[in-house]
């Protein structure tokens, strides 16, 4: 307002209705004089954008107009949502609990470790460090703590760990249902740990020593128990501590052990023979095959019409036998031979080549046959080569009778279990051990990015036991997020019940609805399909705002989530309404 001669002069902002249209917007001047008010228009505003015409309004009342960024700053963005997905499906989940019934500070520090495993893997003083670059450390409480009381919350775990496998065995074995156990290994960077041998090396790291580990999982594959080795341990040996764990800790009275064939081996299998209760689901090793072809037990005209039939053996008393033949798989196999035979015959040339460039200084047979002994040993199919030296040459043919034999083969395996045909049908058995690839699932998980179980460098072996267990639980984590945000993954999500039905010899096809979802890359609500990672990195872009509000005289701090995408939100419904077995959790 301004006042000129004593009369009082005014601009408004006027939204006049106007029926059928657009309001008009006009910029008004109103003058009193006497009695009256005078109105005059200054100009039609109908073409300036709202907020240029509420900016104005403002200023017209008088108010102090300030910049945005000055109003209110953004102080700190945090990611926020994978950190929140994780914590809801561990509270779904009932596993804080499972840890510690009441909440303490080592239990937080051991919920932010798995949670960080699952999104940084790394060691303990960098999850230290990256949980604060995140939310978890605020949702935990867990900001300041220090490497120390990292390793202390993991002695705190250890002394735990068969309670709480205790725990998960009561939600997920059940009497009578296959449990599958499998080992593998992981290879130790450092020299104080005991555990740490030179064994079989399954990661390719020669040089290095390892440690071994077996897993216990339900049929599904979900995880419930670790046992830690040396590493010079031998697969076999640890059946005995499984069987243990299975009737005296988890008190099973009836339990089937699942086992591959270097598992459960025939020293195995006669021990376990002696257990009550404990019944297995293994197979045959190739020799023991060939054995039973060349005795009459297995015919090969059994599969002319079929790819599964059960047999009998006087070797395997009390036993069935299952024989099963996968045409693909016999593809496969043939491919391979001929390839590691072309790779075979490449390196012997070159060892006969140089030998015949030896003429001066030729070399010796035993020089020779120490060359001819690295190749067959890297190749493995020595017994499908004839070699002789003969005047410092190499000569070197295929054994054709033993190729043939080995082809007859492709494709058949032959799996034996304990369980007699009323309580496990021929086609449940082979089920079954086609199921230890869920195992195999686990460990690449748990060996792979999304877990991180190694390298591992802790130096005693409490904590190395403690940080495969920490590893074990961040996994039982995963498994069942897959399971909650499968609709959302390249996951068969009708893949438990065509397991159940489909024939178990065959090659497994896709569903139509897996099929339809690879095809668009898209859910059936339209929203984008996403690996682990990539599904973890979208949750992780919404964030958590640190905002300051106020002048100078007055601020006002508070935390702004930002909105959730639908996707996002889609999320977390899955985890609200995921059905846990074996627990109470409200929705």
């Amino acid at each position: 307002m301004q006042c000129w001669h004593g009369n009082i002069v005014a601009m408004y902002v006027d939204i006049i209705p106007n029926r059928g249209s657009a309001p008009a917007i006009l910029l008004r001047q109103a003058q009193r004089e006497g009695d009256k008010i005078r109105k005059r228009t200054l100009c039609n505003l109908g073409d300036w954008p709202r907020e240029r015409i509420e900016l104005l309004r403002r200023l017209l009342r008088g108010e102090a107009l300030v910049p945005p960024a000055e109003r209110l700053r953004i102080e700190r963005s945090l990611p926020h949502g994978h950190v929140e997905a994780i914590l809801q499906m561990i509270r779904r989940l009932g596993l804080d609990s499972l840890t510690a019934a009441k909440r303490c500070r080592a239990r937080d520090l051991v919920v932010a470790m798995i949670v960080e495993r699952l999104l940084c893997p790394c060691s303990k003083l960098a999850s230290s460090r990256h949980w604060n670059d995140t939310t978890l450390g605020s949702e935990l409480g867990v900001g300041g703590a220090d490497v120390d009381e990292l390793y202390d919350a993991l002695d705190w775990l250890l002394a735990r760990q068969s309670r709480i496998e205790g725990k998960l065995a009561a939600r997920h074995l059940q009497a009578k249902a296959p449990v599958l156990y499998d080992v593998s290994s992981s290879y130790y960077e450092g020299r104080t740990c005991p555990l740490a041998r030179f064994g079989h090396d399954r990661d390719g790291r020669k040089g290095l020593p390892i440690i071994v580990y077996g897993v216990l999982t339900d049929q599904e594959g979900c995880p419930v128990a670790v046992e830690v080795y040396p590493g010079d341990t031998g697969d076999p040996t640890t059946v005995g501590d499984q069987v243990d764990k299975l009737r005296t800790r988890f008190r099973l009275a009836r339990v089937v052990l699942v086992g591959d064939r270097g598992m459960l081996t025939e020293a195995r299998i006669d021990t376990l023979r002696g257990e009550p209760g404990i019944g297995w689901i293994s197979a045959l090793r190739s020799a023991a095959i060939r054995e039973l072809v060349q005795e009459g037990s297995l015919q090969l005209s059994l599969f002319d019409q079929q790819n599964l039939a059960e047999i009998e053996s006087p070797d395997f008393p009390g036993e069935r036998l299952i024989a099963c033949f996968n045409p693909l798989l016999a593809d496969e196999r043939a491919r391979k031979r001929e390839a590691l035979l072309a790779a075979t015959e490449a390196s012997l040339t070159k060892v006969a080549a140089a030998a015949a460039r030896r003429t001066h200084h030729p070399l010796t047979p035993e020089q020779i046959g120490e060359k001819v002994g690295r190749v067959l040993n890297r190749f493995k199919v020595a017994k499908h080569f004839a070699w002789r030296v003969a005047e410092g040459r190499l000569f070197w043919e295929r054994c054709e009778a033993s190729i043939r034999q080995e082809a007859q083969l492709d494709g058949i395996y032959v799996v034996r279990t304990s369980e007699p045909a009323s309580q496990l049908s021929a086609p449940d058995g082979v089920r079954c051990y086609k199921r230890l690839a869920q195992v195999e699932r686990a460990f690449r998980c748990l060996k792979g990015r999304d877990v991180r179980i190694r390298p591992i460098f802790h130096s005693t072996e409490d904590h190395v036991r403690a940080h495969i267990f920490l590893c074990l639980l961040a996994y039982y984590v995963e498994w069942h997020l897959r399971q909650a945000w499968a609709a959302l993954l390249f996951e068969d999500e009708e893949l438990p019940e065509l397991r159940a039905r489909r024939d178990p010899v065959s090659p497994a096809k896709p569903s139509a609805s897996v099929q339809r979802k690879k095809a668009t890359r898209q859910t059936t609500d339209g929203q984008p399909i996403h690996s682990w990672a990539t599904l973890l990195l979208h949750l992780g872009s919404r964030c958590r705002n640190t905002c300051r509000l106020g002048g100078d005289a007055e601020q006002v701090v508070f935390d702004q989530d930002t909105e959730a995408t639908p996707l996002q939100a889609r999320a977390g419904d899955l985890i609200r309404v995921y059905p846990v077995p074996g627990t109470a959790v409200a929705t």
